[in-house]
């Protein structure tokens, strides 16, 4: 299975809008910014037909070294739990080919108008 980066995608957009790669690269950069931020906060943050992204509590716990058999506590802790959204779960489910897949020009012609 393929890896798509993060230059990959700014890439992507670029060629298929007419934005330049520095002004693409600043806006994915200030995106995933601003989702730590609000996960950071504690806040939900919801992308309608994409997911949500949520916190959710990991009780404390007793593990297991492996090597030693020695238990160890595992301390609480935060951790960011995603649901897949309904687009998202169709695409994968199905196999959805790209040409039926939302287009990024799309996404491009709404910002225009704003």
């Amino acid at each position: 299975m393929p890896t798509t980066t993060k230059k990959d995608l700014i890439d992507r957009i670029a060629d298929e809008t007419k934005y330049k790669r520095n002004d693409v690269r600043a806006i994915v950069q200030a995106f995933l910014d601003t989702v730590i931020t609000e996960l950071g906060d504690g806040n939900r943050l919801e992308f309608r037909d994409f997911g949500v992204f949520e916190l959710r509590e990991r009780a404390p716990r007793m593990a297991q070294n492996p090597r030693t058999l020695e238990r160890v506590p595992v301390p609480a802790r935060r951790t960011v739990k995603f649901k897949v959204g309904r687009l998202m779960k169709q695409a994968v489910d199905a196999g959805m080919e790209r040409a039926e897949m939302p287009v990024v020009e799309t996404a491009a012609r709404e910002l225009e108008t704003v």
